[in-house]
């Protein structure tokens, strides 16, 4: 981890740990967020560790987190619940925008060693629908997920993201971002 910052180092602890808490209690789960997307070749994350699981899991989740010295963390939000480790959140998300996550989203994820731990992580495209799904009129910042969709883009595919994405005006103008400069083919928005 040379190289790494104190913080990052931390969270990557952290997901090792959450992950494996996870697996041994048996919640089916995916990694997603900026982890997800530095699996697949996005730069290290310093803010969180997101993992999506099925809503009826969310109990079952949280207790395998706390009984190995984790804390639950208040939030208002009603589509995850959320841990910390030290201070490092852990985000479980049941329902990200644009719907519940389902036996559907977590086929699509694929085992990979992630930090030297091997878990389900979700493919580029679904990181991708998921986020700019997410964006709002509270909520519009592109500058942070640019440098991802940029070292993603051979992953993704582009047409279902904008199929899917294409109806929110947010996602559009990301979306129209990423064409003018030159990122995605901008005949896609036709």
């Amino acid at each position: 981890m040379s190289g790494m910052s104190r913080e990052s180092g931390e969270l990557i602890e952290t997901l090792r740990r959450a992950a494996g808490l996870l697996q041994q209690a048996d919640v089916r789960f995916a990694l997603a967020g900026g982890f997800a997307a530095y699996a697949h070749g996005a730069a290290v994350p310093t803010h969180d560790v997101d993992f999506v699981i099925h809503e009826d899991d969310v109990r079952s989740a949280l207790d395998a987190l706390v009984a190995d010295g984790m804390r639950p963390h208040e939030c208002p939000e009603e589509w995850l619940v959320k841990a910390c480790d030290g201070n490092c959140l852990i985000d479980l998300i049941f329902r990200p925008a644009g719907g519940r996550v389902d036996d559907k989203l977590l086929d699509r994820a694929v085992e990979q060693r992630v930090a030297a731990v091997s878990m389900p992580v979700l493919p580029a495209t679904d990181l991708a629908v998921m986020r700019l799904l997410a964006f709002t009129e509270n909520d519009c910042d592109f500058s942070d997920y640019l440098p991802v969709c940029r070292a993603l883009r051979e992953q993704i595919d582009w047409e279902r993201v904008v199929r899917e994405c294409g109806s929110s005006p947010y996602a559009y103008a990301f979306l129209t971002l990423l064409a003018r400069l030159d990122v995605i083919d901008g005949g896609l928005l036709r």
